[in-house]
């Protein structure tokens, strides 16, 4: 099953324990310290749209790419539900298209981990650049080397709670620097029953010095890395790293 198309239904029960409103804001916060301002920005991978609903709270014209069509129907009634405006798209981040520039581009919550390849990062490096006004900014953030490959890699997690549960086994390819991660989903039904799904997925922990290479090969400038959610440079067991970039 693609990753993502049935995750949808329980993605946001399992995401609870992140705090979008403030991760939001420190969004907002990194790309005021690029001298932006954004009035109108793209949430590339935006899933179920948590992240873009918050974005778009503030008046901030939003669209949020995802190549999920689950994700997106799923991110559609959440803006409905909280009644704010955003656009929505299916689309590859590594092939965002927008019809007129835009202030940022963010990608929050591991969406360039889901890139496993160098050409399929800068790709998505090479779109944002495009998409972007001169001027403007791209924000996003990692699952850090440390996490992937120390805390997740060739581990196994499991988490029941009463609407759901699940099972989750690791397998690291070190020379890859990639993580299997097979993930077996139990969701309960309308009469008791649990149904049984299965998704496979694989990030790849990407090193900061990669990151900021690839940055500067596609032509941004000025490129900074913090630790999670912080304004410091990463310390070497920082679970979640963010990189700001500027477009000349």
């Amino acid at each position: 099953m693609r990753s993502y198309d049935a995750l949808c239904e329980v993605y946001d029960l399992f995401a609870d324990d992140f705090d979008y409103p403030k991760w939001a804001e420190y969004y907002r916060a990194l790309l005021r310290r690029a001298g932006v301002e954004a009035q109108s920005l793209v949430d590339a991978g935006c899933g179920t749209g948590l992240m873009t609903v918050e974005l778009a709270r503030e008046g901030a014209r939003v669209v949020g790419v995802d190549v999920s069509e689950g994700m997106l129907r799923a991110a559609a009634e959440k803006l409905r539900r909280e009644g704010v405006r955003a656009t929505l798209a299916k689309q590859d981040m590594c092939h965002l298209s927008t019809p007129r520039p835009v202030d940022a581009v963010i990608c929050a919550c591991d969406g360039v981990n889901y890139l496993l390849s160098a050409e399929r990062v800068r790709a998505f490096f090479r779109a944002a650049y495009a998409a972007i006004r001169p001027g403007g900014a791209l924000a996003f953030d990692i699952s850090s080397r440390y996490k992937l490959e120390t805390q997740l890699g060739n581990a196994f997690f499991g988490e029941e709670r009463d609407e759901a549960a699940y099972l989750w086994e690791n397998r690291l390819d070190a020379q890859r620097h990639i993580v299997r991660m097979d993930i077996t989903f139990f969701v309960r039904e309308a009469d008791g029953r649990y149904r049984r799904f299965q998704e496979t997925h694989e990030q790849r922990a990407h090193s900061a010095k990669e990151i900021a290479a690839w940055l500067s090969a596609e032509g941004f400038e000025g490129v900074e890395i913090f630790g999670d959610q912080t304004f410091d440079f990463p310390a070497a067991e920082d679970m979640r790293i963010h990189f700001l970039a500027r477009r000349p």
